[in-house]
């Protein structure tokens, strides 16, 4: 299957300093990818660098077979690239309903489907429908990190990237979340997914890359990411 995104030889420089050292890996559509690694080693930079919040000073990035290059963060939007980053961002002075909604703006669509695609939310976060009234800054972080998924997902995107989804969950939100990971990527959509968490990138990724440095280091299959190549390149 082609790729969805391609990375080809990115470096990105943060303050001077170099993050991003030739930075290659590509996704599949309806692929779970885990981008893994030690914290500083330019994982988030490398999911700012995919939306256009870093700038790339070299190498190329595909989305959907057409450059990156040029697009600011709301056109690769636009283009199908969703982004729940680290912390989440959601709005926590405006309520659950109002912080979807905001999710709906990016694409002009009819009532009625907007009304089913709330509606898919809602099934797939059975919990928000009961908190729409409630201030997202109220919520769990639980539920907060179900309130941003779902407000990428109101987006269309083609691709979604998850930067650190369960840093600071309880572990029965967690598994919801690796479950709803998992029947969304069998449903077509891509997923890259930021994770320090082994185990649930073991349960819910197809493949995985791990960066040291700036430089993927490793990758393969989830099934090859075994607990010596754990120690070897994720242990700190």
């Amino acid at each position: 299957m082609s790729a969805l995104l391609q990375l080809e030889s990115v470096e990105a420089d943060i303050g001077g300093s170099r993050i991003l050292r030739g930075v290659t890996f590509s996704v599949a559509p309806g692929e779970v990818v885990c981008l893994m690694g030690r914290n500083g080693v330019g994982k988030t930079t490398t999911l700012r660098a995919i939306m256009g919040l870093r700038p790339v000073r070299a190498g190329t990035l595909v989305f959907d077979q057409k450059p990156l290059a040029g697009l600011n963060t709301a056109a690769r939007a636009r283009a199908g690239l969703g982004y729940v980053p680290q912390g989440r961002d959601i709005f926590p002075h405006l309520t659950v309903a109002e912080n979807l909604r905001v999710g709906l703006l990016l694409h002009d669509r009819p009532r009625a489907e907007a009304r089913s695609e709330l509606d898919r939310c809602y099934t797939l976060f059975p919990v928000l429908k009961s908190m729409l009234n409630r201030k997202g800054g109220v919520l769990s972080g639980g539920q907060q990190q179900q309130l941003a998924i779902a407000r990428a997902l109101l987006t269309r995107p083609k691709l979604i990237l998850l930067d650190e989804p369960t840093e600071g969950i309880q572990p029965s939100i967690i598994e919801e979340i690796g479950e709803t990971l998992k029947q969304l990527g069998q449903e077509g959509l891509a997923i890259l997914l930021v994770e320090q968490y082994v185990d649930f990138c073991r349960e819910v990724g197809d493949r995985f890359y791990a960066m040291d440095r700036g430089a993927i280091t490793i990758s393969g299959p989830v099934a090859s990411l075994t607990d010596e190549v754990v120690r070897m390149h994720l242990q700190v």
